[in-house]
């Protein structure tokens, strides 16, 4: 997401500062924003500005003292596993996202850059969106270039999918708080121009996307002006024209993360909302995991609460706030229309967050009972699914160890959940860059990574692991070998 985010100490001074000068200003965190009430403006625009400035000082302090910038890595790849591979490792890049033609072996890699070159001229975005492809199912990556070089002042929080029946491939990202999409026909050679998928909506953050198999229709959610209620933008002509409607009413504060389309074309939305009234707009109460469920292309939506889970231990690291772990999920389907939701929450507020698995066989309408994927007593966050075939389901999550080491591991299940693969480490780099060791790394880096599987049934991994929430650090990607 984007990294002017909910409060942090040094945060909520600036955004009281801004307050005063700008006038009223209503609290919008996880993510990306401080949002003034009515609409995005000028609040959140400086806010995002100084936390920019402060992610370069943090990368240009680390390179001066040789921390970062490692042109040599040494990993210990894992049995099954080609071993990680970083985008670069000596950019600054947050918060990547992948996706695999089902049909042929091309692998679409993304990322937010910073501390790099404008890409273009004139008013050029910093940060921009970094793409790498693979052709042959993540063995190798061509050279990074932008996915747009496109004017607008940053670009943030790319999502990229592939389109099952054609292989064109469909992105989003933010230019500034605006949410695009783009698209190739020719596996990434050439992109179309942005269109915008907000209308008349003037602010918008945190998209996910998700697509029908042909490709024609195309949904799109994010946060909207007001106080972060979620919106969904829908095209029914492959992403040249958009509708959008606000989904829900409420003083909760929504953040989208996944999408998918079942056989039958119902579409399922994964979300989760906080409540924020709590001193100095802190998050309070539980966590809702939501999904919104459309059965008629997006025409009417309905919200189901599938769980409610506390926040866990608060994040202490550089220019982080409290509850940067908390609320993540995703959702898959497989062929039989089966859905699987994966998310992370406490069971008691402040206790180490779980990872949880729930499935339904009727559309999202009703869930089973949860179950953990994660160790017990292990902090854990940011989970990814993605489901093939009949319950061929790949997950990774992301776990605490008691050196507050982070690392990822992925867990496999042939059987729509029933049982599951042990665990298996799969940030295996052990030196390189400062924030690694044989025990973890430092920090989580951004709210979210993905996971795709390959033409082949490869399981194909993307995150990011860095010194603090401030940074610097690094995507990384790992496939089965």
């Amino acid at each position: 997401m984007t990294p002017p985010v909910r409060a942090s100490a040094p945060l909520v001074a600036t955004v009281l500062a801004i307050a005063l000068l700008i006038g009223a200003v209503a609290v919008s965190l996880q993510g990306s924003s401080i949002q003034p009430a009515g609409r995005g403006g000028a609040a959140e625009k400086l806010e995002q500005k100084e936390t920019t400035e402060r992610r370069l000082d943090a990368l240009a302090q680390a390179r001066d003292d040789g921390s970062f910038g490692a042109r040599v890595i040494t990993t210990s790849a894992a049995t099954g596993w080609r071993g990680s591979v970083p985008m670069s490792l000596t950019t600054d890049d947050w918060e990547p996202a992948i996706a695999a033609d089902p049909n042929s072996p091309y692998v679409y890699w993304l990322a937010t850059r910073y501390g790099q070159p404008k890409p273009c001229k004139g008013n050029c975005p910093v940060p921009f969106t970094a793409m790498r492809i693979s052709k042959d199912g993540g063995a190798t990556w061509d050279r990074a270039r932008p996915l747009c070089a496109c004017k607008g002042s940053g670009q943030y929080d790319p999502i990229v999918e592939v389109v099952a029946n054609t292989g064109h491939v469909y992105a989003l990202f933010m230019n500034g708080f605006n949410v695009v999409f783009v698209k190739s026909t020719d596996r990434g050679a050439t992109w179309t121009a942005p269109v915008p998928t907000y209308g008349k909506i003037s602010w918008n953050d945190k998209p996910a996307l998700t697509t029908s198999a042909d490709g024609r229709h195309v949904y799109v959610t994010w946060n909207g002006p007001v106080g972060g209620d979620p919106w969904v933008a829908v095209s029914h002509d492959a992403g040249a024209t958009w509708s959008q409607q606000k989904v829900v009413n409420s003083k909760r504060y929504y953040f989208s993360y996944d999408g998918t389309v079942l056989p039958d074309g119902t579409v399922v939305l994964s979300h989760s909302s906080f409540d924020y009234s709590g001193p100095a707009a802190a998050a309070v109460g539980a966590v809702q995991q939501h999904v919104f469920v459309s059965r008629d292309r997006g025409a009417t939506w309905r919200d189901v609460v599938v769980d409610s889970v506390q926040i866990g231990p608060p994040c202490v690291t550089s220019g982080c706030y409290a509850d940067f772990h908390s609320g993540h999920s995703a959702v898959s389907s497989d062929t039989r229309g089966r859905l699987y939701h994966v998310y992370d929450g406490a069971t008691v507020a402040g206790g180490p967050q779980g990872v949880w698995f729930r499935t339904s066989d009727d559309g999202g309408r009703t869930w089973s009972a949860r179950t953990r994927l994660s160790a017990a007593g292990a902090h854990s966050t940011g989970p990814t699914i993605e489901a093939v075939g009949r319950g061929d389901l790949r997950v990774w999550y992301a776990s605490q160890n008691a050196q507050s080491r982070w690392s990822i591991y992925a867990r496999r299940s042939r059987d729509g959940g029933a049982t599951w693969s042990a665990p298996v480490k799969i940030s295996d780099a052990v030196s390189g860059n400062g924030y690694d060791s044989a025990a973890g790394f430092d920090e989580f880096y951004g709210d979210y990574g993905e996971i795709a599987v390959t033409n082949r049934g490869k399981t194909v991994a993307t995150w990011g692991a860095g010194f603090s929430w401030l940074g610097p650090g690094n995507v990384w990607v790992n496939v089965q070998s």
